[in-house]
């Protein structure tokens, strides 16, 4: 499955046994001797009020906490692709998702974590300083400005005046790698065209620039919206396509918008 060619390999494990090394999970994103996919999902029985539990391997071996395109996926193969609700629990909490009638799915992402503990991210021992929501740190001798963010995993959002220039496979694993960051971190690169359209890349944590990220949108709206530049509704365009967020502010869940696309089935032979 995918959605805006962020893809995916979903195994639905409420019928079948599968528990799956980082090795293996490696060598199944593989996309010349392997499958190939950006993250791994599974979906697992219920284990609490959900309708399905779930888990996200990013194409490392690593587990994620949140992602946005996966939900939306996994929402619409729970509900056989017909319009229905659904709900997810997963490491990033409750998720409720709504498939429409036009195909489209809609997921309450929760409510954007602006605590650098949230992320978590450690301004004061990489030096730091902020202003406005804006944080300026050191990484490998250069400055940069950055927006920081949790959805559910964290987010680090730079502003960039041209999208297509923007220097995401030099500054993504740099800050990715950055010890303010002990979990990590993903890392966009957002240009604001309008008050409600935003242009975005998102080098992911664990899995380098994927065509889309659903959660990276997310994070890219909220933080240009908390700095007030942006609408409560916009229009997050990504390489593989564009997302719908909706966010009215502080304290306030944020929802995004967007297709979810199966693509085929198979059976994994055992090794």
């Amino acid at each position: 499955m995918h959605g805006l060619g962020n893809d995916f390999v979903v195994i639905d494990r409420r019928s079948q046994a599968f528990s799956p090394s980082p090795e293996l999970l490696r060598s199944y994103a593989d996309r010349r001797t392997g499958i190939g996919f950006d993250q791994l999902l599974l979906i697992d029985p219920p284990t609490g009020a959900a309708d399905v539990d779930w888990q996200i391997f990013n194409a490392d071996g690593s587990e994620a906490g949140q992602c946005g395109n996966g939900a939306r996926c996994v929402a619409a193969l729970v509900a056989g692709f017909r319009a229905r609700r659904v709900s997810l629990a997963g490491r990033a909490g409750r998720l409720e998702a709504e498939v429409q009638a036009d195909g489209l799915v809609a997921v309450a992402m929760g409510v954007p974590d602006f605590r650098p503990s949230a992320l978590p991210f450690d301004p004061a021992a990489a030096g730091a300083t902020s202003a406005d929501g804006v944080y300026t740190m050191q990484a490998d001798g250069d400055a940069v400005d950055f927006g920081a963010v949790s959805v559910g995993n964290p987010h680090v959002v730079i502003e960039v005046a041209d999208v297509a220039t923007a220097p995401v496979s030099e500054w993504g694993p740099r800050l990715e790698y950055h010890p303010a960051f002990p979990e990590r971190t993903n890392v966009g690169f957002a240009q604001r065209l309008a008050d409600d359209r935003i242009a975005l890349r998102v080098w992911e944590r664990g899995s380098g620039e994927t065509r889309a990220c659903g959660s990276g949108a997310c994070a890219a709206a909220a933080v240009l919206r908390a700095r007030g530049v942006t609408a409560q509704r916009v229009t997050v365009t990504l390489p593989g396509g564009a997302l719908t967020i909706a966010w009215p502010g502080e304290g306030q869940r944020l929802w995004m918008t967007g297709p979810a696309t199966r693509v085929y089935e198979g059976t994994i032979a055992s090794t």
